[in-house]
Order: C-alpha cells, then structure tokens, then sequence
C-alpha cells in the first residue's frame, strides 16, 4: 500500500560535484565517467563471480578477512564505538519472521551511517586531484554522485517506513572501521589520492560480494545487508508513505518517493549493482553504461580499464592515467593537533561546514524538504576551497600536507 500525500517539493539541481569544477577545474560539467576504449555492454542481470578480476587485484582488496568486528582507533570517540558495535550481524541474527518496521527502521539508520561513510574518503581523493578534466577525476567525481544518491535513497526508505534518518548522528570517525561492523580489517582514513589510499580504502570499501572468497564464518558483507533488507521488505510488505521523502536530481540519478515494493526493490538493487555489494561482473553496468565502484577504482589503481577478453574481465583496456595530486597525509586519530592559527582555522571551518550540511540534511528529511536540502548542497560546494587550501600547506612535524578531518562534534 502507498500514500498518495506530498513529497516535500521537488527541486531539479546541478550536482554539487559537477559545480565544483567551475573554481578548481577544467568545467566539465558530465555526469557518466568519460568513455576512452570500446564501452562496456549495457546492463543485464545475471549472477557473475569475478574471480578474474580479483585475481588481478591486490590481495589486500581480494581476500576477505576472517576476524571478528573492527575495533575503533584509540582515541577515536564515541562514534567510532557506535560503528564497531557488530549492528549488522545483529540485525542480520534476528529471525526472518521478527524483521517488522521496527527492524526496518533500525536497518535502514544502520544503511544512512554506511553510505555517509564513504562520501568524506572519496571526496578527499576527489578534492586532491590537481587535473578534474583527467579520467581519474572524472571517475571519482562519478562515484562519489552515486554514494550521495545512495545516501537519499536510504534516506526515503526510512521515511517511507515512518522513520525519521539521524544523519548527523550517522557521521563516521576516521580512520576506523566501516559501520555496523561490515567488512571488519578495513580501516577508512582520510587522504589525498595515492595508490595504497585507492587500494586500502576505496577498492576495499566496494569490494565485490564474490562468494569464492567467503567463508560461511566470516563476518556479513555489505551485500548480505543489502539482500536481507529487500527481502525483510517483501516478507514484512509495510505500508509505504510519500509523506516527507525528497524528489531531487542527483547527477545522472532521479531520486523520487518510495511508493510501492517494486520502487524499493529497484532502489535497493541500483546501490549494490553502482557500488558496495555487486555481485555483478564489470559487464553488468547500468544505464550510463559505467561499471560498479570496485572496477571503477580499479581502473585508477591498474592504470587501465577493464575489458573482456574471451569471457574473462581484466585490467588490460585503454590507459588511464595516475594523476599529479596534492599530498595530503593520512588524518591522525583525533584530528590535526598543534597547528598554526592559519590550519586551526581552515581546519574548523571545514569541520563547521561539514556539521552544517548534515543538520541541513536532517533538516531536508524532517520536513524542510527541497529549500533544506539546496542550503546543504551550497554549503557542501563551500568546503571545497578550504579543504584545498589546506591541501596545499606543508606540515612541519611530518612529510605531506594537511586536509580536512571531516570531525562533527557530539
């Protein structure tokens, strides 16, 4: 069953990542990853294990670790406590037929708090790329369009089922662990674009759901969340409200209201064939024709794109090129500590203006609606030129820069 009552407004805008470009790019303004080499073939569901191009890929990202749920960094807070809590394998541990709204509602926070976490990483490798024309930048802009559409998707679900998203409260520590306790032994930290930062962090943030690598042991993956929340959905069939949730244009993607099980099933299967838990082959793009986030960052780090040659996936295609970046240093535990008054001041700025979007988020979703959510969009595009700023200054007490900590106060 479906509410017909309002949606909140709807308003058309361009993306904040596509805006960006004006001030510190080239001012390209397209949405899809630029195409160099034969395009991949448009999507078509099918179950593929890519163990080919695991293979390929370094064994950090293709092994799945099997520890218990991550611990948070020493000194990290009470937010990196809340992520490391193993909420996932809780939810997942309860019965299929308990999973009511309420367990929806709960699943659905714990779904806000993941897609929140990977957009501060991505635009830090984002930010640090000196060429926005190159096609590293021009993938990474791309992905991180997706997480933020991701982040309004999960978003109107929960409104959908009567609850109300904690985005603010939702924000990550860094580094530490992925919330909810999925992929435990990833750490998520903060950095300028480099090689171990696109194969620690990003490659291992989107790895594929590829069952030859998983033990029935292991920890629940992205993908296995994702897969019990549509299937709760259809045991459960709640009642769906329009009331409250956003319609906007997110780059290529249209989010709109949550009517009915089949817009949930199509929402819930565009986050994890775009991103985190594919279990697709690179083939299996969408209507863009661009592959999951895994192959896409794999792109960067292999210097190529990937290709099928005789049925197999591999990193062999068209060059793309590793891009000249600014050299942001990994963020500590606990942030910057004894800076200059010019760091301590752009470093807070950037953290107000973080903690700003996120209250005007929440603002979005609590019935502030389209006004809200362009307010959070124009302070999100006003980080950028602090976050750069600071990108280009030497820390004194250690090699590289400095950047944004992306630190939210409690």
């Amino acid at each position: 069953m479906s509410d017909s009552g309002g949606n909140g407004g709807h308003t058309e805008y361009t993306q904040y990542t596509q805006c960006t470009d004006d001030t510190h790019g080239t001012g390209d303004t397209g949405t899809a990853g630029h195409r160099e080499g034969p395009a991949l073939p448009p999507f078509a569901r099918r179950n593929f294990l890519a163990s080919a191009v695991l293979a390929a890929a370094p064994a950090a990202v293709a092994g799945s670790a099997a520890v218990a749920a991550a611990e948070p960094a020493p000194g990290a807070g009470p937010a990196a406590g809340r992520a490391a809590a193993g909420s996932v394998a809780r939810l997942l541990a309860v019965p299929g037929l308990r999973r009511d709204v309420g367990w929806l509602r709960e699943a659905l926070q714990v779904a806000v708090q993941l897609e929140l976490a990977t957009i501060p990483p991505y635009l830090c490798g984002w930010w640090s790329v000196k060429d926005r024309g190159g096609e590293a930048a021009r993938l990474i802009r791309r992905v991180v369009g997706d997480e933020m559409y991701h982040l309004g998707v999960v978003c109107n679900l929960l409104v959908a089922v009567g609850g109300q998203p904690r985005i603010k409260q939702a924000a990550t520590v860094y580094p530490g662990p992925l919330p909810g306790g999925v992929r435990p032994g990833v750490n998520v930290y903060l950095s300028g674009l480099t090689k171990p930062f696109v194969r620690d962090v990003m490659m291992a943030i989107e790895a594929p759901d590829e069952p030859l690598t998983r033990s029935a042991g292991d920890a629940p993956s992205v993908g296995d969340f994702y897969g019990d929340l549509l299937e709760a959905f259809r045991n459960e069939a709640p009642r769906l409200s329009a009331r409250g949730q956003l319609s906007e244009r997110i780059g290529s993607d249209s989010l709109a209201p949550v009517r009915t099980l089949d817009d949930v099933e199509r929402c819930i299967e565009t986050i994890k064939e775009q991103g985190e838990g594919t279990d697709g082959s690179p083939g299996q793009a969408l209507h863009d024709d661009n592959p999951a986030h895994y192959y896409a960052f794999g792109e960067i780090y292999h210097g190529k794109r990937v290709r099928e040659e005789s049925g197999t996936w591999r990193f062999t295609g068209a060059a793309v090129p590793f891009p000249a970046a600014r050299p942001m240093a990994r963020v500590p535990a606990g942030g910057w500590d004894h800076t200059s008054t010019q760091v301590r001041r752009l470093v807070d700025q950037c953290d107000a203006t973080y903690a700003g979007v996120l209250e005007g988020l929440d603002k979005a979703w609590a019935g502030g609606g389209a006004k809200s959510m362009s307010a959070a969009v124009h302070a999100m595009r006003g980080m950028e030129g602090p976050a750069v700023e600071l990108m280009d200054l030497t820390r004194p007490d250690g090699p590289g820069n400095y950047g944004p900590q992306f630190h939210v106060s409690s």
